[in-house]
């Protein structure tokens, strides 16, 4: 099984918040930094992304690929490579815990990347490590910062 990569981060806000960014991907380019483009492509009968199309600028790995999303409840995400031009795999997953009295979330991103192309396993940690660290602190800006709603 592939190594995976995760980090957790605590946002000021209530879960249902931070999984209403997280949940726009058509605004992902605005504050993720490696997401260029987002087109979603299908969603389910609640309205929720189910395969979402993302052009990606991460240094060491650059794709345009698309990715299946399931929604567990109303504080998890995790998604799947369907298809890819440079990506053997991409799994990964959003996991949202209320902290205190839940006016704030414990975030938890966990993240394994495999590629089609020969690269170090310390590489290829390491930028699943800078994907997950700015991920989650876009995400905690995004959120505090009470950026654009839909």
């Amino acid at each position: 099984m592939a190594e995976h990569t995760s980090s957790s981060i605590t946002i000021d806000a209530a879960p249902a918040e931070v999984m209403q960014v997280i949940a726009d991907f058509a605004r992902y380019p605005e504050w993720t930094g490696e997401v260029k483009e987002a087109e979603v492509l299908s969603t389910d009968a609640e309205g929720r992304a189910e395969q979402v199309r993302l052009v990606l600028d991460a240094g060491a790995i650059k794709d345009d690929h698309t990715l299946a999303y399931t929604w567990t409840g109303a504080n998890e995400v995790s998604w799947t490579l369907v298809k890819s031009q440079m990506l053997r795999s991409l799994d990964g997953s959003y996991k949202l815990a209320p902290v205190g009295g839940g006016d704030r979330t414990e975030v938890t991103y966990r993240l394994t990347v495999d590629v089609k192309i020969p690269m170090l396993g310390m590489i290829k940690r390491k930028a699943e490590k800078v994907i997950i660290d700015r991920a989650l602190a876009g995400l905690k800006k995004r959120v505090e910062s009470g950026g654009p709603k839909a």
